[in-house]
């Protein structure tokens, strides 16, 4: 398989040589790294090329990486079922890059794009209808995203007075903070399940 793979990847890099950066082969796996400004052309030629025949896009994804200079990964994976192959692609993105759309080769990635639009706030141009697909509409942030407070920003709840769904900020007041009592954030001094083999071979 591993074999296989790496005549891939020799000739998607000599076919594709302006849009590939670089490739790996980790756990049997293809990833190509592709320029930003080709991926939708690249995208076509792993589709038509009669050696590669991606005709299936399984999933579009993102990573945050907030340390980096291009902060996110946008990752899709596709399906030959032709040649029996997956290959994982990946475009580094910075926070105000937009990135061109697959919709016109992979009809179902507007599903796709919409959910990391929605998720990690990455745009794409081209995407004939992109707008929130898992949050609701007056929702706040992207809750991918590694800076994203886990408590959110607003919490919703239906008003019996008001007789309809109300958003309000956020409060979580200390004394209704619910902890478990084997937590060590509250500076117990025992030993947790587990620890007490650690201490035995010290």
């Amino acid at each position: 398989m591993t074999e296989a793979l790496q005549e891939l990847a020799a000739h998607i890099a000599e076919r594709q040589s302006d849009a590939v950066i670089g490739h790996v082969i980790t756990h049997g796996e293809l990833t190509v790294e592709v320029a930003l400004a080709e991926i939708d052309s690249f995208v076509e030629f792993l589709k038509a090329d009669r050696a590669c025949a991606f005709s299936t896009l399984v999933d579009i994804t993102g990573v945050d990486w907030p340390e980096r200079e291009r902060r996110f990964d946008v990752v899709y994976h596709f399906l030959s079922m032709y040649q029996n192959h997956r290959i994982r692609v990946k475009v580094a993105v910075r926070e105000e890059d937009v990135v061109p759309s697959i919709v016109g080769v992979h009809a179902s990635a507007g599903w796709y794009e919409r959910e990391v639009y929605d998720m990690f706030g990455i745009l794409f141009s081209g995407n004939p209808d992109l707008r929130r697909i898992l949050t609701d509409y007056g929702f706040r942030g992207h809750p991918l995203r590694k800076d994203f407070p886990t408590t959110g920003y607003t919490e919703v709840r239906y008003d019996e007075e008001l007789k309809r769904v109300v958003y309000e900020p956020v409060s979580l007041v200390q004394e209704y903070r619910q902890f478990d009592f084997m937590s060590p954030w509250e500076g117990a001094d025992y030993i947790l399940p587990g620890d007490e083999k650690a201490e035995a071979k010290g």
